[in-house]
């Protein structure tokens, strides 16, 4: 397996934190972007840096090979746009044309346009696909909801559940660990997004097979995604965000 030097956006939380088990375990060196570099997860290197200041990124991002977010703000939060997307596009601009991996992970239900929530981490998906670089989107069901038999890992697309609740599915945060960091190395997985969910039964030893499956993103959007955020109806400073991420990925 190759063994790549990781920044990971979101370390301290609890995906964060599976996150980093699972690629510590891998063999992968990690590196956690935190204001606080003491709460870093064993194992990792704390590195000083806000997702809401562009400035502080460059130490982070500076040689890494991949990144993987896990980060979030409060659905009820006014800060979904400046941590969700505005962090996103932070750590693109800072990347610039440097060939770096990265696994996003956003949310089940992305594509449902009520509350208006999900639009900043639709537009965080849309910011990564647009960026030019190899990747691959995890968007999770509900966490740990699953029933003591319930892992075998279903990837789905074209975000068709809406609920709101466990209904739309449910995944260990173990398990969206293992998808984060196993899409790294796999290229099946590159220029993909999926829904995550798991049902009855016992997980899958090997991923490949799920994530070869899988049919390749289209534009700007996830394979089968509804069309419902026309690009032209987006606020200028969105559509001027996207321009500069691609200008970036290009040098």
């Amino acid at each position: 397996m190759t063994n790549l030097t990781i920044l990971l956006v979101g370390g301290t939380g609890s995906i964060g934190r599976e996150v980093a088990r699972r690629a510590l375990a891998d063999g992968h060196t990690l590196r956690v972007l935190t204001r606080t570099p003491t709460r870093a997860p064993r194992g990792t290197t704390g590195i000083a840096g806000d997702l809401t200041d562009p400035a502080s990124l460059a130490t982070a991002v500076d040689g890494i090979d991949a990144v993987v977010f896990t980060h979030g703000a409060p659905y009820s939060s006014s800060a979904v746009r400046d941590v969700d997307y505005g962090g996103v596009r932070n750590v693109l601009q800072a990347i610039g044309d440097r060939p770096v991996r990265i696994a996003l992970m956003t949310a089940i239900g992305v594509t449902n346009r009520a509350g208006g929530y999900h639009d900043w981490k639709r537009r965080s998906e849309r910011l990564v696909r647009a960026s030019g670089h190899p990747y691959t989107i995890v968007r999770p069901g509900w966490f740990d909801y699953n029933d003591a038999d319930q892992h075998q890992l279903h990837f789905l697309q074209g975000d068709r559940r809406w609920a709101g609740s466990p209904a739309d599915g449910v995944i260990a945060r173990a398990q969206i660990a293992d998808v984060l960091v196993g899409s790294l190395t796999s290229d099946a997985a590159n220029g993909k997004t999926l829904e995550l969910v798991a049902e009855r039964g016992p997980a899958q030893p090997d991923l490949e097979p799920l994530f070869a499956a899988l049919a390749a993103d289209r534009g700007l959007d996830g394979a089968d995604d509804t069309a419902n955020l026309p690009l032209a109806d987006e606020p200028a400073d969105v559509r001027a965000d996207l321009a500069a991420v691609e200008a970036s990925a290009q040098g």
